[in-house]
């Protein structure tokens, strides 16, 4: 048995290098299986779908403030009430009603708190201005009610 000693000499260089790529190779792996991994926390599959309040979207209503027109929009994710808002308001509907954009305002804050449209309080200053603008934001939500929409889907053609 005659064996011959080998001496292997490595550079501290080398060393530092192989084990940066050993990370980045074990890191870009992590990456991989986490990006291309199965999804299921995803909330739109399977039970997450049904206890939805809302169908995500853009949601809009049109006024009719006397011969004018106006548009209430309204940004829905799947639990929450983002954005409302008027679009195409003009400078003549802004001069005819005064108090649209201010009433606007003052139930959008009340709702994007609660989150609802239950107890929402306005004063009676523009008590009409607020309950047509009130009823149009709850006709709005109602086009994004996943009952609504699934009866849709179902209808036979």
């Amino acid at each position: 048995m005659h064996s011959k000693t080998k001496i292997v000499v490595l550079h501290m260089k080398e060393l530092v290098y192989t084990g940066i790529f050993l990370f980045l190779g074990i890191l870009f792996l992590v990456l991989i299986i986490l990006m291309f991994g199965s999804d299921d926390k995803n909330p739109q599959s399977g039970a997450g779908a049904e206890t939805a309040a809302y169908i995500p979207g853009i949601y809009t209503t049109t006024l009719m403030l006397g011969q004018n027109s106006v548009e209430l929009e309204i940004v829905l994710d799947e639990n929450n009430i983002n954005s409302i808002r008027l679009v195409q308001l003009d400078d003549a509907i802004t001069t005819m009603y005064p108090l649209i954009e201010p009433s606007l305002e003052s139930l959008a804050n009340q709702i994007y708190d609660s989150q609802s449209l239950d107890n929402i309080t306005y004063s009676d200053d523009n008590r009409y201005t607020s309950s047509v603008l009130l009823d149009a934001i709850r006709t709005t939500i109602e086009k994004a009610a996943p009952e609504t929409a699934e009866t849709v889907q179902t209808l036979p053609n």
